[in-house]
């Protein structure tokens, strides 16, 4: 029997320049828990370098980490990648990095990408610019996350500039996505949502941006395998 654990799927750490620097492993998942989260998902901009210091902040905290990353494809689509362990994500981001702009970061411009363990020491400081986009197209993209036993899913379809309908402006049926993240606020596409899991998450960038206890999983039990299951077999409708 399935049962509801409440989650946050999409939480950017220190290491995304875009997020504040306050967003540490450790405060990611004491915030977490302070919420009453269950599981939670770091999902980084084309890199995994924090996360398994936050896999041993989740431990501490008795949170289930699902390592994720948010990828940038060439159509400059936002989808993220959902991995069955830290390794592996951290392999993807080693395929991914030659895929990226050489590009240095400017701190004062994008922001810091700090690469920070669960005692909130600064180990370094990425230096790469994580915020561009790849070479790869989204069905690149897509297949190579699957090629690694992940589970790839297009990021808020519905919203800003980096969503899947205001990039394409229509929903790739040939890529075959079994589930899609939708920004609650805002207005989605049926066809874009039905036979498919539907995510609600963050995008959190600040500590306070991270959800409450309202969006649960329905899986049998709290496991990364369960959780990447659940989004490859979505309810027919």
């Amino acid at each position: 029997m399935a049962t509801g654990f409440y989650s946050d799927l999409h939480i950017h750490s220190c290491l995304s320049p875009c997020a504040d620097n306050d967003m540490t492993p450790a405060d990611i998942c004491a915030m977490a828990k302070l919420k009453g989260l269950e599981i939670i998902a770091v999902t980084d901009h084309n890199a995994a370098l924090n996360l398994p210091y936050i896999q041993t902040a989740a431990d501490y905290y008795g949170l289930l980490l699902i390592p994720g990353m948010e990828i940038t494809t060439r159509e400059e689509v936002h989808m993220l990648g959902y991995f069955p362990d830290v390794d592996t994500a951290l392999a993807f981001g080693d395929f991914l990095k030659p895929h990226m702009p050489k590009l240095k970061n400017k701190p004062d411009y994008f922001g810091h990408q700090w690469v920070m363990n669960e005692d909130g020491e600064i180990l370094r400081e990425e230096d790469t610019l994580l915020m561009g986009a790849s070479d790869l197209s989204l069905k690149a993209a897509a297949q190579a996350v699957r090629e690694f036993n992940g589970v790839p899913v297009p990021a808020h379809i519905n919203r800003g500039a980096h969503g899947l309908f205001s990039n394409l402006g229509f929903f790739p049926e040939d890529i075959e996505f079994t589930a899609v993240e939708v920004w609650r606020a805002l207005p989605c596409s049926h066809s874009a949502q039905a036979g498919r899991v539907v995510l609600h998450s963050s995008d959190a960038h600040y500590l306070g941006d991270i959800l409450e206890a309202e969006v649960t999983l329905p899986l049998p039990e709290r496991s990364v395998q369960a959780f990447l299951e659940y989004l490859k077999h979505p309810v027919k409708t």
